[in-house]
Formats: C-alpha cells, structure tokens, sequence
C-alpha cells in the first residue's frame, strides 16, 4: 500500500474519532433543553424498540423545556415510561395530548461532574486518535519492509500521520472547552 494510502486511511480514521467524540458530547445534557437530550430513548411502539423521534415529534419551545407531540396518541404512556427508564434526571408530564419536560437548572456540583464525564470522552476520542497513529505506523513499518520503501518514504510518512494526530487532538481539545463553557454557563 502507498504510503499517501497510509496516510489518507489514518486521517479519515482520526476524523470519524473526532467525529464521535462530538456526538457523544452533543448527547451529555447542559442546563439548556435540547432534542438530542433524548437520542437514545427507545419507546416500545408496537412490540418494537423505536426511537423516540420516530413515534412523534419534538421541539424546544424554550431554553427550559421540550415538547413531544406524538402522532398516535396511545403511545403518550409508552413515551413517559421510556423517558423515565432512561435516568435522564428529567420528569414528563403528560396532558393526554403532548408530553412536556421540563429541564431542571443544573447545581454547580451536577455541573463539575458532567464536566468531567465530557473530559472523559474527550480523552477516550484523544485514545482513538493515538490507537489510529500507530497502527498507522505500524502499517508504514510493514510496507517499508514488504515493498520496499526508503527509511525516508516511511519517515516522512510518520511525520504526516503526527501531523494529522496533532491536528485531530487539537481539535477534539477545541470542542471539549466550547462543550465545557456551555455545561458551566448559566
């Protein structure tokens, strides 16, 4: 494999890292109310696990609350049991037409600590990043024995792949300090 393959294959690896990171962290719930808060809430709808976007829909008619207007009225309680099974620290209400949620203002403690659950996953996404150098590495090593390549070909491959390791982990530290500001703020 050319050592530009190399290189390519481990900057599009670095970016689906990075681009996990950001929606793991899309996912972690500020003091603000947001639809992807509920992402991964699955409602039994028909004997079938189905996300919650599917079986109504949902907006956020201010920063403190989330509505979700079902199309199928009989999945109102299915709704309010699956939000409620999630631990979302969140209570519906239903009013027999739309289930209202209201966001609580988070304590500074509860702040603190989704802080560090986001340090967390960004420091996973950085682990990601660094496993894809150097199996990278590892690659350009292999294929300057198996075809050939010069010292120099591998090395110069190797400070591309740092490059893009450098670039990548800036950016994963660039999305958690914004992500951070926003949990903080209040």
């Amino acid at each position: 494999m050319p050592v530009k393959d190399i290189v390519d294959n481990a900057r599009d690896h670095m970016a689906k890292a990075v681009d996990h990171v950001q929606q793991q962290l899309s996912k972690v719930r500020t003091g603000r109310a947001s639809a992807s808060m509920l992402d991964g809430v699955r409602v039994e709808y028909y004997g079938e696990p189905t996300p919650i976007g599917q079986v109504g829909s949902l907006s956020v008619p201010d920063a403190r609350s989330i509505v979700i207007q079902p199309w199928d009225r009989t999945v109102l309680s299915g709704i309010e049991k699956a939000i409620l099974a999630a631990n979302l620290g969140i209570t519906p209400q239903n009013d027999g037409q739309v289930i209202r949620i209201s966001v609580p203002p988070l304590t500074e403690e509860r702040r603190k600590d989704i802080v560090k659950q986001c340090k967390k996953i960004a420091e996973e996404g950085k682990l990601a990043v660094r496993n894809v150098r150097r199996d990278a590495n590892e690659e350009l090593k292999v294929a300057e024995k198996k075809e050939h390549y010069s010292e120099d070909d591998r090395k110069r491959g190797e400070d591309e792949v740092q490059k893009a390791t450098d670039k990548y982990v800036a950016e994963i530290d660039k999305i958690l300090s914004v992500k951070e500001v926003e949990v903080m703020e209040e």
